[in-house]
């Protein structure tokens, strides 16, 4: 009897898997000989990606610390941690309107610039930015929940010298219109007088702080400087005295030795003097015209400017959004984003006139 073969239809692949040539040893390792020699590769991986990272967080950690020490890194710093007494401010009172000013500004977009304190055994110390560290506790002691008992602040760590740190304070303010010739002075004659710093007396002082200005700008504040030294506290209102009013002062008692004690007869007779009675005594005792001559200007002097009026200043809600209100003598002031040029004028004065009414 024959059997039948029976045959079977096998489809076989056009192009087979290439095969992975053996490599030596291969015959011999097991499935958990290639599980370690995977494992071992892994760990490997691994431990050379994280040597990576740790070389990264080193480098940026180096790069922190170095501008950390040269005074780039922004933190928020303590109001109670920040002393003051290190540096003899060059502003000595502040204005309190331009405070208020300040408070409002920070209330209603923040801080635009940070102070800048130097890093102490207890605390920090101001370097720069008295105002807006005088605007925070203002702030701080009227809305004590409202996050302002610390400060924006770049932090310098010590080691900059004494000098150095009046020199950043000073180039600072220099750009302040408001900082008149006198408080300059007060300033190089304070730190002439500190024997922690390399200037022998005032003219010195002036090389070194004010570096930064003019020449012409630097003779101004030496003239001021000796004339202080001549009155000293006789002059109750001295960062009042306009430059030409005060270089003609200095002119007039240099040309008479005996003017000075007829000026400070003038001055005690009226003890309880304001500002602006102060500079009248002044103009009178001067002839008005400042004189031609050390360092520089003539002409009349320019009147002092008149005590900030009273004022108002605060904030409400309307259809047309958010509108600040400034009350003064004499002056009140909206300002909001709506453009009010835009409306009609005889709309624009009723609602003006209906609104003068109803406050009285």
């Amino acid at each position: 009897m024959t059997r039948k073969r029976r045959m079977f239809d096998i489809e076989m692949p056009e192009d087979p898997a290439p095969v992975e040539p053996a490599r030596p040893g291969d015959a011999r390792r097991g499935p958990m000989a290639s599980a370690v020699r995977e494992n071992a590769d892994s760990l490997r991986q691994r431990a050379e990606v994280e040597q990576r990272i740790r070389a990264e967080n080193d480098a940026l950690a180096h790069e922190y610390v170095k501008a950390q020490g040269q005074g780039l890194v922004m933190q928020r710093v303590p109001l109670d941690a920040v002393r003051t007494g290190k540096l003899t401010r060059d502003r000595r009172d502040l204005d309190p309107g331009d405070l208020q000013e300040l408070c409002d500004s920070i209330t209603a977009i923040g801080l635009s610039n940070p102070i800048r304190v130097e890093r102490g055994e207890d605390g920090f110390e101001l370097v720069q930015g008295l105002r807006r560290l005088s605007a925070f506790r203002h702030l701080d002691a009227v809305q004590p929940e409202s996050g302002y008992d610390a400060i924006p602040a770049v932090v310098m760590e010590p080691g900059e010298t004494l000098d150095m740190l009046y020199r950043r304070m000073v180039d600072e303010n220099l750009i302040r219109a408001d900082v008149s010739f006198a408080e300059m002075a007060q300033l190089a004659e304070a730190y002439a007088a500190d024997p922690d710093t390399a200037a022998a007396d005032s003219d010195a002082a002036v090389d070194i702080l004010f570096g930064s200005a003019g020449k012409q700008k630097r003779s101004y504040i030496r003239g001021f400087a000796r004339l202080l030294s001549m009155v000293g506290d006789n002059l109750r209102h001295a960062q009042a005295l306009p430059r030409a009013l005060g270089l003609a002062l200095r002119k007039e008692l240099d040309a008479d030795p005996a003017a000075l004690s007829r000026l400070r007869a003038q001055l005690a007779a009226h003890p309880d003097r304001d500002a602006e009675a102060e500079l009248q005594i002044l103009r009178v005792f001067c002839g008005f015209d400042a004189p031609q001559g050390f360092p520089a200007g003539n002409g009349k002097p320019k009147p002092a400017k008149a005590p900030r009026p009273a004022r108002t200043t605060f904030q409400v809600e309307s259809r047309s959004g958010a509108v600040k209100c400034t009350a003064s003598q004499g002056r009140l002031e909206l300002r909001g984003d709506k453009d009010f040029s835009a409306l009609d004028r005889k709309r624009l004065e009723d609602a003006v006139a209906r609104f003068l009414d109803g406050l009285e």
